[in-house]
């Protein structure tokens, strides 16, 4: 069987290539596969193909793939993928759970005090020989409200955290899995000082926080978003942010993000960015002005502890492709 590795940093090539099994026809590319570049000829013939979340693969660039039996996300979601198309050609994709449940639990806490504490100002005011206390006065979590939007693997742990700083938690999932007060998703975004969103990206919560829901959410809330950007419509949250109403918001991820892993040679390739993209992308770069958000470009996942979690998941991963018998522990089932 033939594999091809895209978004491969060095790191992840030399652990591969040592650990990968044998009869292996292994192709290792730095870039990402998008619909917008030419898919290199030496991968098109390939059985598996591996990928972490800057490719883009919709209908058009999967097409290509002619041989193409399985995909292996190095990555816990989705959507970067079109699963209709995988699921109708009987293209089996993995990917890989659990890696960062507590790591980017630890970040949604590490995001949040930075930024009410403002960490990062005065840092920056100190190597500068500044030190004005009266522009670093933050805000403390004890006792405050903490609504956590989605409770599985990495919400669940977000809840136990805040309770650590004596956080009094709300929380909205279908499903109730932790110790923690569940609540309507309206009842949640009115009572809570703190917002997580630690959900997946569907078709349920694409832009689950809109115009109406960011407006009626309770007057100085701060937001965190470690889960995918269009989770948030952009274009509101800016409007909220300046009008005071969302005090502060912290963002790993935002809509639009693919745009920041362009390489310079794509600076001005506009032919598959995506309706609205050019304006929420330049709303961001407002944002990233404010000294009330902190944007971070999707690393909550990246210590080297997840990391390497996520290697050793794709090996499992691929021996499950060479050996494959439905059902196989980490197969999307959509």
């Amino acid at each position: 069987m033939k594999i091809t590795f895209f978004d491969t940093l060095p790191h992840e090539e030399k652990f591969l290539k040592k650990n990968l099994p044998e009869g292996l026809n292994t192709v290792f590319i730095n870039e990402s596969i998008h619909p917008s570049l030419e898919t290199p000829e030496i991968a098109l013939d390939s059985d598996i193909i591996s990928v972490f979340t800057p490719s883009l693969l919709n209908k058009e660039t999967l097409s290509r793939f002619k041989n193409l039996k399985f995909i292996v996300l190095r990555s816990v979601g989705y959507s970067h993928i079109d699963m209709y198309y995988a699921k109708e050609n009987g293209i089996i994709v993995f990917n890989a759970p659990n890696y960062g449940d507590y790591t980017v639990a630890e970040y949604v806490f590490a995001s949040l005090l930075a930024l009410i504490r403002k960490i990062p100002q005065s840092n920056t005011a100190l190597r500068m020989g500044n030190i004005l206390l009266d522009k670093y006065i933050g805000v403390e979590l004890f006792s405050k409200t903490m609504g956590v939007i989605g409770t599985g693997a990495i919400g669940s742990k977000v809840v136990k955290i805040a309770k650590g700083f004596s956080m009094n938690v709300l929380a909205y999932d279908l499903k109730q899995t932790t110790d923690a007060e569940y609540v309507s998703l309206d009842e949640l975004c009115s009572r809570s000082d703190i917002i997580s969103i630690n959900t997946p990206l569907t078709p349920e919560t694409l832009r689950m926080f809109d115009r109406n829901r960011i407006n009626s959410l309770k007057k100085g809330v701060i937001i965190i978003n470690t889960a995918r950007g269009e989770i948030i419509d952009t274009d509101a949250l800016y409007d909220a942010i300046v009008e005071q109403r969302v005090a502060y918001a912290a963002l790993d991820v935002i809509e639009c993000e693919d745009i920041l892993w362009q390489k310079p040679t794509r600076a001005r390739d506009f032919s598959n960015i995506k309706n609205n993209c050019l304006k929420n992308f330049l709303i961001a770069n407002r944002l990233l002005k404010m000294d009330n958000v902190l944007i971070t470009p999707h690393t909550a996942y990246d210590t080297k502890e997840a990391t390497r979690r996520i290697l050793e998941i794709t090996l499992e991963n691929i021996n499950s492709c060479m050996n494959f018998d439905t059902g196989a522990k980490n197969q999307v089932l959509v």
